[in-house]
């Protein structure tokens, strides 16, 4: 079996100025303007590139044309996809000098594809991240031979590439996340096995909130560390602000004065909710500035001092504040923190430089120590007063994970608050029906204007209408107002009809035809019933499917070796159920299926969940080469039948688990 090739341009140059995420993305853009005529004349290219966010937000449609044929006099002069790029990247360059802020201006992951040419990366993050590493994976049976890792060395990036301590650090974030049954952990593995190690790495990286829009498996091959290392941030970082909720931290309500502040503070991303903490410690002491931020504000270890006397008195030294040389101020902070227990996360050098990601880390560990908060408070009992809908706190936690995942400019918190000025929304729209969207006439944030924000919610719920959402009673202001069962009823429509998008484009298999819900169950039915087996699923809300076996023989018949029964259970008790059910994740992860569900979803046979991770392994397996079908990977690459209407990021930009 041959091993995994990328798109490939003859022009090195051109090559290296995308990642292959990107170049697959935008071959999926080329391909679908070229099927309109059956070519691509640069006459056709000036009046169908401006479908593309970052041309027809930032030129009007005639600045498009009279720039393309200042350059390309002869607009009938057909396009192949090398002239397409090159095109593609002067009108970027020049949409940004008009603007005067290119990363303002561009898509997220052409913001990604400028900074990826960087190949530079933080020594001292990276000996931080290997020092985070050997702490808690040093008791792992199968990385103890390859641990410790040497700080000062690259070894880190040579033992990643076969992608087993990164599913392993993930699960070291978010515990369970991955099913370790599904990681392929042979002291040699094939070229296939460790590229399916890697794809379930970042199918679960997207699962747990990272943002891999511009990673992907042949980038482990390639060995571009920046990568590497910033997904590894991502979720180091996810792993350390893990406590900074009130579901994990009640506590956290000492922070606010009532049960409105508390609804809020719930609102707040987790670096905020950390910034509040420790001002509200630091309002304790005689320290009398705000901080913040992670990098300027705490560059002189002065807040750092006042925190930790705060927290840890008995550990103070008096001279730590009367030193005037803030470098010297911060090996003074650092040893306080050595006595308290905690680990180092950066140097003094490194908060005396302001470096954002070790500075966060660093007050992230000292709140996981010692947070200083009352294990007793009265204010705990407004949380008894708030509304608990688990239903509604997991749908949201899909569809977020799910939007960050298709590489929109802005990284969401949470669903209810971020969606409200309707500019995430009209991107993720954009991403998944490229040109729908009217750029001209929406507002791009900061929007301070509340009509500016219902403007943009209008054209949100037109545009549902274009495609046949049922939008019964929804009006732009439920959006700007945060009606969270509405935003629901959208998101899940949305999700919906992007996953039947993908089906359709796949035209050898759909024709150009509508994919329903019927077309995705009766093929599920068809391909466990040709593998012999006797199971079946009557609906997507059937209960037997809650033992998980249904979807195991799914699997196994799409993919024969992807399965190994001796590990599976019976699916009797709720654990045998569970176990299944969080195997069936991992193994569509690691095929190359990009899904949000929990295991949950399947023992309680949600309906929604189980229809997209129905699709998501249809998706997966019809885009497959039909010679190489019973073996292909998740990172083949499939010409026209992977024109996908997703910026999507890694092998599979199917979206899945959704919500109603």
């Amino acid at each position: 079996m041959s091993g995994y090739v990328g798109i490939l341009v003859s022009d090195p140059c051109l090559q290296n100025q995308f990642t292959q995420v990107e170049l697959r993305s935008l071959k999926s853009h080329f391909t679908s303007m070229r099927r309109e005529n059956g070519k691509l004349t640069l006459g056709d290219l000036a009046s169908r590139i401006c479908r593309l966010k970052v041309v027809g937000e930032n030129l009007s449609d005639q600045e498009t044309t009279d720039f393309i044929a200042a350059l390309y006099p002869n607009f009938n002069d057909e396009v192949d996809f090398e002239s397409f790029l090159k095109v593609y990247l002067k009108l970027h360059a020049h949409a940004s000098s008009r603007t005067g802020n290119p990363a303002k201006n561009s898509s997220a992951f052409l913001k990604a594809a400028t900074t990826t040419l960087l190949h530079t990366i933080s020594e001292s993050e990276k000996a931080s991240y290997v020092a985070h590493i050997n702490n808690y994976l040093a008791q792992d049976g199968f990385l103890n031979k390859y641990l410790p890792i040497d700080p000062s060395s690259n070894d880190l990036f040579e033992i990643v590439k076969d992608g087993v301590l990164l599913c392993k650090l993930i699960n070291v974030a978010v515990p369970g996340t991955i099913d370790e049954r599904a990681i392929n952990t042979k002291r040699l593995l094939n070229p296939w096995e460790r590229n399916e190690n890697h794809t379930l790495c970042l199918n679960s990286a997207k699962a747990i909130g990272c943002t891999v829009v511009n990673i992907g498996t042949q980038d482990f091959i390639e060995g571009r560390r920046h990568l590497v290392l910033g997904l590894i941030s991502q979720i180091i970082k996810i792993q350390l602000l893990a406590d900074l909720n009130l579901k994990k931290t009640p506590q956290l309500v000492e922070l606010v004065d009532d049960s409105k502040d508390v609804e809020e503070l719930m609102s707040l991303p987790p670096e905020k909710i950390l910034l509040r903490w420790m001002n509200f410690q630091l309002n304790k002491s005689s320290y009398k500035k705000t901080v913040t931020n992670f990098s300027t504000d705490v560059k002189d270890a002065e807040a750092y001092a006042h925190l930790l006397n705060v927290l840890a008195p008995e550990h103070s030294n008096p001279s730590t504040l009367a030193v005037k040389d803030p470098l010297q101020r911060a090996k003074l902070v650092l040893d306080h923190a050595d006595r308290m227990g905690c680990k180092r996360y950066l140097t003094a050098k490194d908060i005396v430089d302001g470096s954002p990601n070790l500075n966060l880390a660093f007050v992230a560990h000292v709140f996981q120590h010692r947070n200083g908060l009352s294990t007793q408070t009265k204010q705990i009992s407004f949380l008894e007063t708030l509304p608990d809908d688990a239903q509604v706190s997991r749908e949201e936690r899909v569809f977020r994970f799910w939007i960050n995942s298709l590489g929109n400019s802005t990284y969401i918190d949470n669903v209810f608050e971020d969606l409200r000025n309707g500019w995430i929304l009209l991107e993720t729209l954009d991403k998944v029906s490229p040109g729908i969207v009217n750029w001209k006439v929406a507002n791009k944030p900061p929007i301070k204007l509340p009509f500016k924000k219902v403007e943009n919610c209008n054209q949100v719920v037109k545009i549902g209408k274009q495609l046949k959402f049922s939008l019964v009673n929804i009006a732009g202001n439920d959006i700007v107002q945060g009606n969270k069962k509405l935003i629901l009823a959208y998101l899940w429509q949305l999700m919906r009809f992007n996953i039947l998008q993908l089906l359709k484009n796949l035209r050898s298999h759909s024709h150009g035809k509508e994919i329903t819900d019927v077309d995705i169950l009766r093929w599920a039915n068809t391909k466990v019933s040709n593998s012999g087996s006797q199971s079946r699923m009557d609906s997507f809300k059937d209960k037997s499917l809650s033992d998980g076996i249904f979807f195991l023989e799914l699997l196994s018949a799409v993919q024969p070796r992807s399965v190994n029964w001796s590990l599976v259970t019976e699916g009797v008790t709720d654990e045998q159920k569970k176990m299944n059910a969080t195997y069936i994740i991992s193994i569509a992860r690691k095929l190359g299926c990009s899904i949000f569900l929990l295991p949950e979803d399947i023992i309680e046979v949600n309906q929604k969940m189980i229809l997209t991770l129905t699709a998501s392994i249809m998706y997966w397996f019809l885009k497959q080469p039909v010679e190489e079908k019973p073996a292909a990977t998740s990172d083949s690459e499939n010409g026209s039948q992977l024109e996908t209407l997703s910026n999507s990021t890694t092998d599979d930009s199917a979206s899945e688990s959704s919500v109603e």
